[in-house]
Formats: C-alpha cells, structure tokens, sequence
C-alpha cells in the first residue's frame, strides 16, 4: 500500500509553489525581445555540446539503460525548440483575423508540474523550460527516481541560464528526492501538469483534478511496399530503431513490408546490422523480454542487442546493432512481440495486397500503441492516403526515420517537442506535438463584423420545406 504524504513534503512543495509564482509574478511585464533573450539562455547553457553531453552521459550512468555514446546528440532537439519558440510570438496580442474580427492575446499558463521520465533526464527539462520561459511560466520538474540527480543538475544549469539575464532563477525548480506522493500532490496544486513518461504516470496526471497534458505508449509501425527504396527505409529503420538503443516510444517497432520485396529488405536490414533470430530465439527472448505478467523486464529494456541476448540465453556476433524476429499472423494480447518493445528489436510481417497491409495496421494498433504514431515508405500516394486514412494515430511520418521525425526535424514541419500526445485514442487530451501554444492562456477580443447568416435554403439544402411527419 503507498504511503501518505508526509508533513515536511507538503510543505516543501508549498514552498515550491510559492517561489514559482513570485517568479512568474517578476517576468509577468517582460517584453518579447526579454522572453527570447531568456529561451536563448536556457537553449544555450543547457544545450551546449560539453553541458549536454556531460548530462546526457550522466543520466545513461544513473538509470542503467540508453546510449552512452549517442544519447548526446540529443541536443539538438533543443536547438529545434529554440527555432520554433523564438519564430512565435508569446505576450501581448499572438494572432488577429480581420474577417472574423478576432484579437488573440496570450497569457501564461500558470505554474506547471513537470514530470520528467527516466529515458531523458537530460533533455526534457530544457526542452519544457524554454517553451515554458517564454510564455511566462514557471516549472516544477518531478524527476523519474532512477535519474533524479541528472533532472536536477540540468534545471541546476537552468537556473543559472536565468541568472544570466536577470531572470529569477526560481523559474525552475526541481525536486532532489522524488516520492510517488509528493509528485501526485504536486500534480494537485500546480495549474498544469505536463506529463511524459509510462501509462501509470499519465493515468495519475490525469487523476489529479488539475489540467493535463499526458502522452500516450506508442508501438511504431512501418509499412515497406514495393515502390520504396529498399537500402534508403533499411538505413532510416536501423537509425529510428537504435536511437538511444530504442528506449524512445518512436522507434520503429513493426516493420510490415509487401511480399514481392520482403526477401530484398531482409537482407538489407541484415546488412545494416540486423540479427534475425531463429524461432528458438526468439521463444528466449519472449522468456526473457516479458514477465509472466506481460511485463517488460528492466534489464533487457533500452540495451545493445548483445545484452538482451545474452540475458534471453545466446549469443550474437559484436557487430549487430538490432534484433529482428518474423512475427507474421502473430497478432493479439496474447502475443507480446506485437507491443511495443522500447529496445533494440523489431517485428517483422510481410503482404501481399495493400489491404492486406492495412489489416495488418488495424490490428497491431488493437493491440497496443494507438493514437501514437506510424510510417511508411512509399512513392505511391495512392497507398500513402490509404495508410492516412486508416490508422488510428496522431502522426504519420513518409519515408522519414520515425524516431527522428515524430518529436519534429529540421527536415519536415513537425512541431519540435519531447512530449507526443496520442489524442482521445491515446487517452491524451491533445493529438499534437505540445509546443509553446499548449504553454499559454489565450483571450479572444471579439468585435463585431458584417453578418454572416445564410439562407435557410443555403443551410438545409435539400431538406428546406420538406414536410416532417
């Protein structure tokens, strides 16, 4: 049974809250041009290659899982999130429509509860910070217990960023020793609470009788049909499947290719470093990957492949970089290798017609992974609009790696973020990248304008005069 919240809790994160908002109260008549000064601190001091690196390292070291060696190239997201927040306005009047006779003004949200998830310590504060500077709030970041002490050093660096332009550090704020009670009360009290992480932590957000931005599981899936080029989807499928050693909810999973070049792309995903495993195999891994409850296990979640072999029970050769198993007609509950899998291994499925493959589509997302997110590499529009059509998630991204194209690229148009929503299918209140605009209050000043009132023949069409019995 979970424990109460103790009194020294409650009080210290009402002490939280209160410096938060004698911050937000400083900078609450900041100009534009001093908000964008401040997002460009944070996007610096905590962006930087040596800062970032030496965190994003650190949160590798501190939970036990991800990419040591590439997790630092993660910085770059920040980057993204600085283009996009500086290219917006945040304060005063943000949007006007003559023809509607609409002003829009934006104002902060409010002191927003962060919760940061274990897989990225270092990268989502500063990505949540510089939105959050610029619209004017302030952030009280709950850390994953397994990468507190990396949460807490970056909004450390944070802080100083706000130093460093006469911005009350206090913006930021993190907590040192997490506990189940303290974030859910903090979730209680805070105005907003952004929440990125597992379902029990968005389902907890949710709970807690404040306004939520959750995110939901995702469970990519990919469809590979005969137009594609074959070494182009195996290189981006290798990059989104061993980013951070798939720890992130993007990286490709299903991998659904039509029959006629399934054989072609077998082996160049062979070539670029994948292991097919046999079907004894992959019966270890299933041992292995899952508890008896179904659950993922910790020690083979986010690693090399060489380690999850190695705890399922065999051996690959050093060089491979991902697994792979043939999983075809293996859908439902009671077959786990449908899920997603946050790790170096992929599912593999072949059709033959395209409906075939929008089947396939219909039922791994029965299963899991709905509202997040899905891909495909094609040159016919015909299936690109066909795959749109039908599959239930908030993104879908055309012959682009998943996990480097979902949370936004400098290369597609996707809003930068670190945090998914997965829309009403994902349990989420938002199918959109959360970015600055989830950040901000708005008042509508509304004139009036010329009337805009058809006919009744123009708004019931056929139906105007008919007699109704």
């Amino acid at each position: 049974m979970a424990r109460e919240l103790t009194e020294e809790e409650r009080q210290f994160a009402a002490d939280m809250l209160t410096r938060a908002r004698a911050a937000m109260a400083e900078i609450e008549d900041w100009s534009q041009e001093n908000l964008d000064r401040l997002a460009q601190a944070i996007g610096w001091y905590a962006g930087n290659e040596a800062t970032f690196t030496r965190l994003a390292q650190m949160g590798v070291d501190e939970s036990g899982i991800g990419d040591r060696e590439g997790r630092p190239a993660k910085r770059f997201k920040i980057y993204g999130v600085l283009r996009d927040a500086l290219r917006q306005k945040s304060t005063g009047i943000v949007e006007v429509n003559e023809n509607k006779g609409i002003v829009k003004y934006a104002k902060p949200a409010g002191v927003i509860a962060s919760l940061i998830p274990m897989t990225n310590p270092a990268l989502t504060p500063p990505v949540t910070g510089i939105y959050a500077a610029k619209a004017r709030d302030a952030v009280i970041f709950s850390p994953h217990p397994r990468s507190a002490a990396t949460t807490f050093e970056m909004v450390e660096v944070m802080r100083a960023a706000c130093r460093a332009v006469g911005a009350p550090e206090d913006l930021f704020q993190a907590v040192r020793k997490p506990s189940i009670p303290l974030t859910q009360h903090l979730m209680a009290i805070c105005d907003l609470t952004l929440a990125t992480g597992g379902k029990p932590m968005v389902k907890a957000a949710y709970s807690s009788g404040r306004p939520a931005y959750g995110v939901g599981a995702g469970n990519s899936s990919i469809v590979i049909d005969e137009t594609a080029d074959i070494e182009i989807a195996a290189a981006n499928s290798r990059m989104s499947k061993t980013s951070d050693f798939g720890s992130g909810c993007s990286a490709d999973g299903n991998i659904i290719i039509q029959k006629s070049v399934y054989d072609q792309m077998v082996a160049a995903l062979q070539a670029e470093g994948g292991y097919l495993c046999s079907a004894e195999e992959k019966e270890m891994l299933k041992n292995a990957m899952w508890d008896e409850k179904g659950n993922r296990t910790f020690p083979t979640i986010a690693c090399r492949p060489q380690q999850t072999a190695e705890v399922a029970g065999f051996s690959i050769p050093d060089d491979r970089k991902f697994l792979m198993v043939d999983n075809q007609g293996q859908i439902g509950p009671e077959h786990q290798f449908c899920k997603e899998k946050l790790t170096t291994l992929m599912a593999l499925y072949h059709f033959e017609t395209f409906d075939e493959a929008l089947d396939t589509v219909r039922a791994i997302y029965s299963v899991g992974g709905k509202g997040h997110s899905c891909g495909i590499y094609s040159h016919n529009d015909d299936h690109i609009d066909a795959l749109a059509r039908v599959a239930p998630v908030s993104r879908m991204m055309v012959r682009q790696p998943q996990s480097k194209a979902n949370a936004g690229s400098f290369t597609n148009g996707m809003p930068m973020t670190s945090s998914l929503g997965c829309g009403i299918w994902g349990g989420n209140i938002t199918n959109e990248n959360v970015n600055l605009k989830h950040f901000m209050n708005y008042t509508w000043v509304s004139r009036p304008i010329p009337e805009d009132r058809p006919s009744d023949e123009e708004l019931f069409g056929e139906f105007f005069g008919r007699e109704v019995a």
